[in-house]
């Protein structure tokens, strides 16, 4: 689906500026639309799974993805899914990192 998920993250500088609106869209165009933008600052998903010990083994996936390119979602680990949230924490908003972690975490 994406040339993302070939990508790499990179560091972002404090002084590094989020992804404005149209830049946002460009790359979210590039990822799953079931991913979704909340303020322009954080893009989420939820991925259904059969248990909790599937939930578990998912996240531990994501876990081993995020310390591989060093960049960390928040995951909220259920009965029946994995919540992931992704933003570039350093600099209050979205990076082009976050779609390429979501490029990523949707090709495991």
């Amino acid at each position: 689906m994406s040339e993302l998920k070939e990508k790499h993250c990179t560091p972002c500088k404090k002084e590094t500026k989020p992804l404005d609106a149209e830049e946002i869209k460009h790359f979210k165009a590039k990822i799953d639309d079931n991913w979704k933008v909340v303020d322009n600052k954080k893009i989420w998903k939820s991925f259904s799974v059969k248990d909790f010990n599937e939930a578990i083994a998912f996240a531990q996936k994501i876990a081993v993805l995020a310390d591989e390119e060093d960049h960390h979602p928040d995951l909220g680990v259920h009965y029946g899914s994995v919540d992931v949230e992704l933003s570039t924490h350093n600099i209050g908003g979205l990076s082009p990192n976050d779609f390429i972690l979501a490029a990523k975490i949707d090709a495991i």
